[in-house]
Formats: C-alpha cells, structure tokens, sequence
C-alpha cells in the first residue's frame, strides 16, 4: 500500500507583499535607494490618505512628509507583522489625526484668544453653525474666565499670557519667572 501525502499548498502571498518584504530589508540596512523606492510607491496613497481626513493639500503634503521622515527613522523597529502598507496607512492616519487635533486646537484657541484681546491682528470668526445663544452664553462664560484670570497673583498672569499669548514652553516660562517647571 502506497501512503501518499499531500503535497504542501504555495501560499500565495498578496501582489507586492514579497517585493515589500524585499524593500523593507533594504530599508532596515539603510539603504537610500530603497528608501526613493519607498516613497515613489507610497507617496501618493499616503498622501490621499491624510488628504481624506485633513481636506487640505498643503497639510496633506506635510504630513506625508512626517510619515516618510517617520519611516526613515524608525523602519528599523518594523517586525513585519502588518504589511508595509498597513504600516505606512497607520502612521498617515495617526499623524493626521494629530494634525487635526492640533489644527483644531490653535483655531479654537485663536477664536479665544482674539476675543480676549490677546491676538489683535486676526479677528476670527465664530463658526457658521453658532447659535446666537450659544454666541452669548460663550462671551457670558468668556467674562468670568477674564474675571477669575484677573483676580491671579501676577506670576500666575504672566504665566498664563506666555503661555497662551506667546506660546512659550513651560521651561521657557520658568526661566522668565525663575522657577522651576513644576511651579508654573
């Protein structure tokens, strides 16, 4: 009796993977061609990625630059446990969000700041869709925080204005005040 065996199935691998496998070895010795390969493959996707979440070209174009910088630094800690792809999506989605945030942040705190009186060369428009009461309700809330930053200790003011006023770093804002980061 003959025992025959099933021969062992190709695993198919997905088109590119093994050519990315191929890249991200280069790349992990440091090689700058592979790195132009990089980019000349990825650059677009990437790109169309942060543009779907950010609907700007110019912080798109920023934040592929992030991700190819990001690679360069860090392709030597890639394992290979997601596909190259998924990895370079990841790090555009994630570097997008944090521009967003950011964006959304300064804009906010722009809107703040210009009805402080802090930033008088841009007076920035509430949203489109602010109800006039809310509008209200937000200058009402805008005069007790004016009110509470009044009543500080001037160290405390002064903080306060280099810190959002002058977007100094806490360290920065320790040394003018001499004192130490914690205190500020």
């Amino acid at each position: 009796m003959v025992c025959s065996l099933p021969l062992p199935v190709a695993v198919e691998l997905p088109p590119g993977a093994a050519a990315d496998a191929e890249l991200v070895a280069q790349l992990q010795q440091g090689s700058e061609a592979a790195f132009r390969t990089l980019v000349t493959r990825y650059q677009e996707r990437i790109y169309q990625a942060a543009f779907s979440l950010l609907r700007s070209p110019e912080e798109a174009e920023d934040v592929t630059q992030d991700v190819f910088v990001e690679v360069y630094q860090t392709v030597a800690r890639f394992r290979g446990e997601a596909a190259l792809s998924t990895w370079l999506y990841r790090l555009a989605t994630s570097r997008a969000l944090q521009h967003r945030r950011r964006t959304n942040a300064k804009k906010r705190f722009a809107y703040f700041t210009s009805l402080l009186g802090f930033d008088n060369r841009v007076l920035h428009e509430p949203p489109n869709h602010a109800h006039p009461l809310a509008l209200l309700e937000g200058q009402q809330q805008l005069q007790l925080l004016l009110a509470a930053i009044s009543r500080l200790p001037g160290q405390q003011q002064v903080a306060f204005t280099l810190r959002h006023e002058q977007e100094l770093s806490y360290e920065d804002i320790a040394a003018v005040l001499e004192t130490t980061v914690p205190a500020v």
